[in-house]
């Protein structure tokens, strides 16, 4: 406990800063997602905000800083690390830690369409001014049980100017989620979707999403896929 207090110490408090970017972490907690899964998203999610190279390009943008929320989503969305300033590997250390301490907040059947409109309001209602300001979605499905439809909530994420990436979790190589993700998700422009098939991939293709949009890709849309 001492040490995590440490490191939260490290953490920049949240006045009305500029930052380049403003990064709202949407992860899926519906029910398809095991308490396991649960576990290891959040550590994946860890590992890879505390790895040198995403630290790297954060320390390189135009402010030296972003600022990063982590929010689970499910039929409702529960945030589980509030807005938090990366700026150094020590404010990075304290987000990591304090992910892994809640436990699973969110639950049921999918909501995308409300998970997304709730990352906007998330941005909008923060006390930080952004350069940029980017959704990062992850999931393995594109069914939506409840709330409003996928492309009326990602409209209204467009509308107010913020880009949605995505991050699909594939069952195998030949899995169409990630052209469901493409066509009816991600928009705005430089959005992008990296694929992971499996947890084999989940670690690789979030810490390279992550450099891809904290160093911001203004040239248009683009589509990976990792795996075999």
């Amino acid at each position: 406990m001492r040490a995590l207090l440490a490191l939260l110490l490290f953490v920049t408090p949240l006045h009305a800063q500029e930052v380049d970017l403003e990064l709202v972490l949407l992860a899926d907690a519906s029910g398809s997602i095991t308490e396991d899964e649960i576990a290891f998203q959040r550590q994946s999610y860890a590992a890879a905000l505390t790895d040198p190279g995403v630290v790297r390009a954060i320390q390189t943008t135009t402010t030296g800083s972003i600022a990063v929320t982590y929010v689970e989503w499910a039929a409702n969305q529960a945030t589980v690390v509030d807005w938090t300033i990366l700026d150094s590997p020590e404010a990075a250390e304290a987000f990591a830690a304090a992910l892994l301490v809640p436990p699973r907040q969110a639950e049921g059947r999918n909501a995308i369409g409300d998970a997304l409109v709730a990352g906007k309001q998330r941005i909008e209602e923060n006390a930080i001014t952004g350069l940029r300001q980017v959704i990062d979605f992850s999931g393995d499905s594109t069914g939506n049980h409840t709330g409003i439809g996928i492309e009326e909530g990602r409209d209204i994420v467009l509308a107010a100017g913020i880009v949605i990436n995505g991050l699909p979790i594939l069952e195998d190589a030949s899995d169409p989620l990630l052209g469901e993700y493409e066509a009816r998700i991600i928009g705005g422009p430089g959005s992008f979707a990296i694929a992971a098939v499996g947890r084999q991939d989940f670690l690789a293709a979030l810490r390279r999403k992550l450099i891809q949009e904290i160093a911001g890709d203004p040239t248009g849309p683009e589509t990976l896929a990792l795996g075999p």
